[in-house]
């Protein structure tokens, strides 16, 4: 185990940039501690007031961070505690949105490798849509008291869905009715972001991961012929999905680093989709308009490091090589091997190290404990930093 103390892990993994991202990174996501998930239950029978809510959520923030920092993490998130899904809360946040139904998506390979699937919420256009209040407003503000409160110098990290999870995502809106055409809509969704990330910026926020599970669909085989098929049909697509996301940062501050997280679903330990980076890397790396790039890399589904070679000066991608699915600890000099083969590709400089994916994407989380969780956790800053030193 490494003697070096949390402040000073901190100073020497911040290498990338002083505020993020981080050689060590997490997706962002952090297993619901039981105080939450009890209270939350709480509030659902009418045993508690929204407001003991709160206070116990904010608690777990504290804690979440206290530990994140103790670990030298240089980034510190919420955790993702007050949500039930890492992109549904802010999908429906948005006015004009309501949820409806459930469906049902099946995810495979969970620890006994069978089907699970995962009730996804219907989403209904009722209105145009804007944003009212600042979404995540309130869990920026007890996660920036709560970062100043433990004093590890951490940068405060928000996690949001991508505009592409509103739209053009799993389940695409219905449009007719309230627009006269889909462009329509995705001027407004686009409007609607831009706004968010201007109130978020105003707010203090420095570092925004915007998180997009669409663009891996295009890896998989069977969803890339239901998205584009294949070649130019296929470009003009995958064009279509950078362009939406591009709008929405359109006229960000440019002291606001923003980076995307992909994978290929994470539910309960379990997976939606296989296939590698290839037919998006070019267009990923050279037109999406974000600074960091957090990809799941921790097995074959995800295919070849490779296609780094695409990644132009001035980005960092996150290897995401630590799986988040299971309690078993990646040997550390795999990990270093695939650091380097990934260094054959792409500047050691502008890479860095994390999970795959988050700790629970959904309230119901990963399957494993909170100590499995912060021992990978631990992993990864130590393997980080005998790579950079």
């Amino acid at each position: 185990m490494s003697t070096t103390t949390p402040s000073a892990r901190a100073d020497r993994l911040a290498a990338v940039s002083p505020g993020g991202p981080f050689r060590a990174e997490h997706v962002g996501s952090l297993l619901r501690p039981a105080a939450v998930t009890r209270a939350r239950a709480q509030r659902e029978s009418g045993d508690i007031t929204a407001e003991q809510l709160t206070a116990v959520e904010d608690e777990a923030v504290r804690h979440l961070v206290r530990r994140q920092g103790d670990l030298g993490l240089g980034a510190a998130t919420d955790g993702e505690v007050r949500r039930h899904s890492w992109h549904e809360d802010f999908v429906f946040g948005l006015e004009g949105i309501e949820p409806g139904g459930t469906f049902a998506f099946p995810f495979r390979g969970g620890l006994d490798g069978t089907e699970v699937l995962w009730p996804g919420i219907e989403r209904h256009l009722r209105g145009p849509v804007r944003l009212g209040e600042t979404i995540f407003g309130p869990a920026l503000a007890s996660l920036q008291e709560a970062v100043a409160e433990a004093g590890t110098g951490a940068v405060p990290k928000l996690t949001i869905p991508s505009p592409n999870m509103v739209h053009n995502g799993v389940t695409p809106l219905g449009w007719t009715g309230v627009y006269d055409d889909e462009a329509a809509l995705q001027a407004d969704v686009a409007a609607a972001y831009a706004e968010e990330i201007t109130r978020l910026h105003a707010a203090g926020l420095r570092y925004l991961q915007v998180d997009d599970v669409a663009l891996t669909f295009f890896g998989d085989p069977v969803h890339r012929q239901s998205l584009g098929g294949e070649g130019a049909t296929l470009r003009r697509t995958v064009d279509a999905f950078i362009s939406q996301f591009n709008a929405a940062l359109a006229g960000r501050p440019r002291d606001l680093l923003v980076g995307t997280h992909l994978c290929r679903g994470n539910y309960r330990s379990a997976w939606a989709m296989e296939g590698g980076y290839d037919v998006v890397a070019e267009q990923l790396f050279n037109d999406l308009d974000v600074d960091v790039y957090y990809l799941e890399f921790d097995d074959e589904r995800s295919g070849s490091l490779e296609v780094l070679r695409h990644l132009p000066p001035g980005k960092t991608v996150v290897l995401g090589l630590v799986t988040s699915k299971t309690p078993q600890l990646e040997d550390a000099d795999l990990l270093r091997r695939r650091v380097d083969e990934a260094a054959r590709y792409a500047p050691l400089e502008q890479l860095a190290l994390s999970p795959q994916c988050g700790f629970a994407s959904t309230k119901e989380g990963n399957a494993l404990t909170e100590d499995e969780q912060w021992a990978k956790l631990a992993h990864v800053v130590e393997v980080s930093e005998s790579i950079w030193r």
